[in-house]
């Protein structure tokens, strides 16, 4: 098992960008292809023979992970609370990513956002999970619409009156139209372990996570 690959899923965009630093510090650096967007590659050597970065969605991160096939990966909160794999360690906070899960409405809505005068509700949101047990563990049934992007169409179209979604300097939000009426929880990305993994290739595994521990605190 010592000579087995050692598989990293990173996500595209932002975070990768804020990631590539903290690895890099911690001594793993992929290829700089993995930076470029016009890079159709999935699959990137880095400075260990045997370590391999794959780039993938932000969203499949946590999956490849929890099923085996990435060892070791980066992902928001916010998808590790979607899916709420129990596969999955996540030892570490990374600090960056940071943004929120919020509920968002029209700015013209006449009915204020009242947690205590709603039975059911209608989101549009890409995690119905994560917001439907957020909503019954206060009561409210939510009825949740899955989409997959353009969220901030649903109340202007009429679609749901409310969304939930990531949100960062709600520039994108003012700009369509819409405000935050309520934060579902802070999020951050994390470095996440597949938990057999930890179990079959402990002191590798481990020397990395503290690797990544050190970089954080230098």
């Amino acid at each position: 098992m010592a000579d087995a690959s050692l598989i990293l899923a990173l996500p595209k965009g932002r975070l990768l960008d804020e990631a590539l630093p903290i690895l890099a510090r911690a001594g793993i650096t992929p290829d700089a292809a993995i930076a470029s967007d016009d890079s159709r590659q999935l699959r990137f050597k880095t400075n260990h023979a045997h370590i391999d970065v794959i780039r993938v969605r932000s969203f499949d991160v946590a999956t490849f992970v929890a099923f085996g096939a990435a060892q070791m990966g980066i992902c928001g909160l916010d998808d590790l609370m979607e899916f709420d794999y129990p596969d999955i360690y996540a030892p570490l906070d990374l600090g960056v990513g940071k943004c929120r899960l919020a509920i968002a409405a029209r700015t013209d809505q006449a009915a204020p956002f009242d947690l205590a005068r709603l039975s059911h509700i209608r989101i549009a949101t890409k995690y119905p999970n994560v917001t439907g047990r957020w909503f019954a563990e206060r009561g409210v049934q939510a009825e949740c619409i899955k989409l997959n992007g353009a969220m901030e169409l649903a109340p202007v179209l009429n679609l749901s009156p409310y969304i939930v979604d990531l949100v960062s300097t709600g520039a994108t939000l003012k700009a369509n139209g819409l405000k935050e009426v309520a934060t579902i929880a802070e999020i951050s990305a994390r470095l996440i372990v597949n938990r057999t993994a930890l179990k079959v290739r402990a002191a590798e595994l481990n020397g990395w996570i503290d690797r990544c521990r050190t970089a954080l605190a230098g």
